[in-house]
């Protein structure tokens, strides 16, 4: 029996009679293009997280292109980004018709090094997009500084972190704008593909809700170009409708999965050897993904595979070493935080329903596995 990274069934089966209401829900309501549910969704989520307007669109690499359009972000205009991310943020950063620019990240905790921004910026620079990753946020304080400073947008990538909080604030409220993923491996997953962007501003949330919809306001009437096809689908909205109504209970049970691993193994922590994860200072960490790190990750992959408990690399390529980013001119070693993580981290099997005698076996599996190295 192989043991997954992500595994949405043991959720299904508990939340199954909810799920297949919401999808009666919809096929019954008369409506099945931006109806009831997407408006209620959009409306819920907002409240959520205490921000004025939510525009639901069909996925997270979308939401990142449409906030950064709906900011004014186009062709020629420079975006600072990380490259330890997932590719999709720099797909849409490109989508937009923005050139992304690389600084590196804390050897400790993956997240934008807010204190190589300011040296990145030239006078094409026009958006700093910070990637909450791995479930908790960046240090947003010195960013809003910096971006009021040189008239920056400031784009939030909240893809791995529904429900985390910095200083108290929730991810997706600290900057003009922030995109959301909901595909179904993350915090608020949906079924399928789904994505918003949420912010405080009225003219940025009537951009994005042109853009979404082919750029139109009213029907066949094009008011602002490019425009786009990029609809949250109703079946999708209702779905995460109830299971936003169970988000922090699904964030209480990536703490515990987080906690059990951290009890199994972390007299097992070195410098040299393995590292769990840090939560930076300030920092409710939500566990996306438990991503941990040693320098003979690769073997250690092999062996637990060997035990039929399967691992997930977040990510294996930095994104300025893939051959679909050498046009933006990175070479090796430019980001030598960002590249000596890609060859060690690896991530543990997370999500709120995983099994406690699963994750023991996982335990003692990876024990048995470093003692052996």
């Amino acid at each position: 029996m192989t043991t997954h990274v992500w595994d949405y069934l043991p959720e299904y089966e508990k939340e199954r009679a909810d799920l297949l209401d919401a999808v009666e829900t919809v096929f019954s309501s008369g409506q099945l293009v931006l109806g009831k549910s997407v408006r209620g969704f959009e409306e819920e989520f907002a409240a959520y997280l205490g921000v004025r307007h939510c525009t639901g669109v069909d996925n997270g690499t979308n939401a990142v292109k449409l906030a950064l359009q709906a900011r004014g972000i186009g062709p020629g205009d420079e975006v600072i980004t990380v490259s330890n991310t997932a590719a999709p943020t720099v797909v849409a950063i490109e989508g937009a018709g923005a050139v992304p620019v690389f600084v590196d990240v804390h050897d400790s905790d993956f997240l934008m090094d807010t204190a190589q921004v300011e040296a990145a910026i030239t006078p094409r620079t026009k958006a700093v997009l910070p990637v909450h990753l791995y479930g908790q946020c960046v240090d947003m304080a010195p960013l809003q500084a910096l971006a009021a400073r040189h008239s920056l947008a400031l784009v939030e990538d909240c893809a791995q972190a529904h429900g985390a909080r910095r200083q108290g604030r929730l991810a997706g409220t600290m900057g003009d704008a922030a995109a959301f993923s909901f595909y179904p491996t993350k915090v608020l997953g949906a079924y399928g593909d789904g994505g918003a962007v949420v912010t405080h501003d009225d003219d940025t949330d009537r951009a994005l809700r042109q853009l979404r919809y082919y750029g139109m306001e009213k029907t066949y009437y094009v008011v602002r170009s490019p425009g786009h096809n990029s609809r949250l689908d109703e079946v999708q909205a209702e779905i995460l409708r109830r299971k936003l109504t169970r988000l922090d209970s699904y964030v209480d049970g990536r703490r515990a999965v987080a906690r059990r691993y951290q009890e199994g193994l972390g007299d097992l922590v070195s410098p040299d050897g393995l590292r769990l994860p840090v939560t930076s200072p300030g920092n409710d960490h939500v566990y996306y993904v438990y991503v941990v790190r040693h320098p003979r990750r690769d073997e250690i992959i092999e062996r637990l595979k060997a035990h039929g408990i399967a691992l997930n690399v977040s990510y294996p390529w930095p994104v300025h070493t893939m051959t679909g980013f050498a046009h933006l001119g990175y070479a090796p070693g430019s980001l030598p935080v960002t590249e000596a993580a890609a060859g060690e981290i690896f991530s543990l099997p997370m999500y709120p329903s995983l099994p406690e005698d699963v994750q023991d076996r996982v335990i003692a599996t990876l024990r048995d596995v470093l003692g052996a190295l």
